[in-house]
């Protein structure tokens, strides 16, 4: 592809949300054409599309929806020509006045006085807008247009204004690009971790605990199993492990600097008169346990891990399964080290993450977050942190996009964005380089000359919250975990009742070889028990009939409906524990 055809197609961000501005505007000018009446508010672009919102004498049903995309199309076809105009201040707000558009005038009013003022028309329609724009709605592909949904939203994001809709939509250059886009929508819907974690029984959430989730016993067998495998990785890369208090007292949050940089995401309660707090971060716990006893040089770099509970206020309307949640199980880590030994230590921690990631075929990129705003420390110690944090990525052969100011309020941070099967990517795994907790906790080593030294650290966490990294995996296996994984590994069917006690016996050597097995002994039909157990996602399937009985054979199939034929119980044991032990993705 040509640099020229390349800059005009959705491979280029800055096309892409052009596009999609216009969609928005084509949008409103349907609406406007089919409902004069309408007050429009805002229509930006978005990561995926755009948005507008709008105030309505009528709730938009599907059936507007259609109506809209259809004239929609028609503005496409009528090929408009995007004519930008700028307009004094006095003049601006005048000319939506006599439109009618309360919400133009506001934000025109909010603009600085010595702002330029810009229009965009297409045809009879004209809109309040910064721009940039397609030249004509005719470069909009008219039957590649989908509006998706349509919510309610406060204007200007205040409860205390008008409810508004908001009506969402996607386009593409091509139909079929956009048919290749709902399809994906759709199977997304199909693996949405909150139906299927009630599907699979894995777990549940409460009106009684908003944002608390239960986790239910196959739930619990697969997060243990995943603490397991942390576990085992953690202690062959040389980490020990701790566990720290959920509450600790205010002046411990003082001097980490959370109280005053996280305090309203923070639950508070009174203890003896004395301000506590629930801890939102492991972080400052495990200072104490580092200052607890004096160090040496060559107890460095010491690798600390915790799978600490934490709680965090989160707005009621950003709570999402597990994805979104106010208390959650964060695998920390914090490494106190020498200088000189800082970047082995970064590099050391991308290999774990590269051996975890790799175990449940997920792809990452890396994000350099930079120094924000609201920081503590020098300008010339965030560079010099943020310059180690690079070079050791590009030494192993790494590349990374930088973002811009959001590091965290202690030091610049690296975040490990991973790529799920269905091409969307979740921010799990950071590494945080620290020069600031060591300081205001006063932490210490004796070196090599006798003296004390400040040691560095680095925060990480793998998996950043068990429970949301267990949502995007049952969304990216869509529940069909790998064997090591699965809730069940195996299911016993007996065909009738003369196969239960040797279906018992089957499941009895199974269970004492350590698998995770079940028996569906109910007088219900052989394809009945298979199609649940297939829709259970259980990873084998034992049918045990007459034959097997008599020949002392199982005959295995797979949740794919793979038919594995009869084998003796030690050969397939030894399939199983192979598959297992290897962590293999079937």
């Amino acid at each position: 592809m040509s640099e020229e055809i390349k800059e005009f197609s959705f491979e280029n961000e800055e096309y892409r949300q052009t596009y999609w501005h216009t969609c928005s505007h084509i949008m409103a000018q349907a609406v406007k054409r089919l409902w004069p009446e309408v007050k429009l508010a805002i229509g930006p672009s978005i990561k995926e599309g755009w948005y507008y919102d709008m105030d309505a004498p009528f709730a938009f049903t599907p059936e507007h929806m259609t109506e809209i995309e259809a004239e929609m199309r028609k503005i496409c076809k009528e090929k408009l020509k995007l004519e930008r105009f700028e307009l004094p201040r006095e003049e601006a707000i005048k000319f939506m006045e006599e439109k009618g558009e309360p919400y133009k005038v506001e934000l025109i009013q909010d603009l600085p006085e010595d702002a330029p003022i810009s229009f965009y028309k297409q045809g009879e329609f004209t809109d309040l807008c910064a721009g940039p724009h397609l030249d004509s709605t005719g470069r909009v592909k008219g039957n590649a247009i989908k509006l998706l949904a349509c919510n309610a939203a406060y204007w200007r994001g205040d409860s205390n204004r008008e409810t508004l809709q908001r009506i969402y939509g996607i386009a593409f250059p091509k139909k079929e690009e956009l048919d290749a886009y709902l399809e994906r929508i759709e199977e997304a819907k199909r693996r949405d971790h909150r139906k299927l974690g009630k599907e699979l029984g894995l777990f549940m959430l409460t009106d009684e605990g908003p944002g608390f989730p239960f986790f239910l016993p196959k739930g619990m067998v697969l997060k243990n199993t995943l603490i397991d495998y942390w576990r085992q990785v953690h202690k062959r890369y040389g980490y020990v492990e701790v566990s720290t208090p959920i509450i600790l007292n205010r002046r411990l949050w003082e001097r980490s600097g959370h109280w005053d940089h996280y305090k309203q995401n923070m639950y508070t309660t009174v203890i003896d008169g004395e301000d506590y707090a629930v801890k939102p971060m492991n972080c400052p716990g495990g200072m104490l346990v580092y200052a607890s006893e004096p160090h040496s040089y060559r107890d460095l770099p010491m690798r600390v891990g915790e799978l600490g509970l934490v709680h965090r206020h989160e707005l009621s309307g950003a709570l999402h399964g597990l994805f979104r949640v106010r208390c959650f199980t964060q695998d920390d880590a914090h490494i106190f080290m020498t200088q000189e030994q800082l970047k082995d230590e970064i590099k050391n921690v991308v290999k774990l993450f590269d051996e975890v990631y790799s175990v449940f075929g997920l792809p990452y990129k890396i994000e350099l977050s930079t120094m924000p705003e609201d920081h503590i420390g020098t300008v010339e110690q965030w560079e010099h942190n943020q310059d180690i944090l690079k070079e050791a990525i590009t030494e192993m052969g790494k590349d990374f996009e930088v973002n811009e100011g959001d590091g965290a309020f202690y030091g610049p941070k690296l975040d490990f964005h991973l790529a799920d099967s269905l091409g969307r990517t979740w921010q799990c795994g950071t590494v945080q380089l620290d020069s600031q907790l060591p300081e205001r906790f006063e932490l210490e080593y004796t070196g090599e000359d006798g003296q004390k030294h400040r040691p560095v650290m680095l925060h990480r966490v793998v998996l950043g919250s068990i429970e949301r990294f267990i949502g995007v995996i049952t969304e990216h296996f869509a529940g069909a975990f790998p064997a090591w994984l699965a809730p069940v590994q195996v299911k016993i069917l007996p065909v009738t009742d003369r196969a239960l006690d040797y279906a018992k016996e089957l499941s009895d050597a199974l269970d004492g070889q350590g698998f995770r097995v079940e028996m569906d002994d109910r007088n219900e039909k052989i394809g009945k028990k298979i199609r649940e157990a297939t829709l259970e996602k259980v990873p084998y399937m034992i049918v045990v009939g007459d034959r097997d009985m008599e020949n002392k054979t199982v005959s295995v199939r797979t949740r794919a409906g793979e038919d594995m034929g009869a084998m003796s119980l030690e050969d397939f044991t030894a399939k199983l524990k192979e598959v297992v032990d290897s962590k293999v993705i079937q």
